[in-house]
């Protein structure tokens, strides 16, 4: 059988080890090559904060400093996050793509690291199993701003 040499990898989605369901490449993939786009309409924080005030899961992707974000509910939503990714996230022009960073294998799942940030919820479990896990999808900056957070929280309750 001839090798699919197109730009675009043909995807899957299917169960996953990491999340219920992942997105899975049918075919390998080059280091560097753009794989999809994580799109959807952008629509400001605020309405997707109070859009989004009662669930526990939304796709929503923050971008450029943007006071929009990104209501993905495509493909892309699928991609799990993993503290050993495959692909990243690169912005261009206002559009986020999902990328490789490395050759990736045909029917290996596709992740990348989410780096959550900006939130009160602790808890983002991570659940990659990865051998260097973090144990959490928060960016490293985000986890440093909780533990102050929680520093200063413990500090005005023992002066009490």
């Amino acid at each position: 059988m001839p090798r699919r040499t197109t730009a675009t990898p043909r995807l899957l989605i299917r169960s996953s080890s990491i999340h219920a369901a992942g997105c899975y490449t049918l075919d390998p993939i080059p280091r560097g090559r753009r794989v999809l786009e994580y799109d959807g309409p952008r629509i400001s924080k605020e309405l997707a904060d109070e859009r989004y005030a009662d669930r526990p899961v939304t796709y929503l992707f923050g971008f450029g400093g943007s006071t929009d974000v990104i209501d993905g509910f495509g493909t892309a939503m699928f991609i799990n996050h993993s503290c050993n990714p495959n692909c990243e996230t690169e912005e261009e022009g206002g559009r986020i793509y999902i990328r490789a960073i490395r050759n990736i294998a045909a029917n290996e799942e596709l992740v990348y690291e989410y780096h959550l940030y900006d939130s009160d919820d602790d808890t983002a479990d991570c659940y990659c199993n990865a051998p260097h896990c973090r144990g959490t999808m928060f960016s490293e900056d985000e986890v440093k701003r909780q533990a102050r957070k929680a520093a200063r929280k413990k500090a005005r309750s023992a002066t009490k």
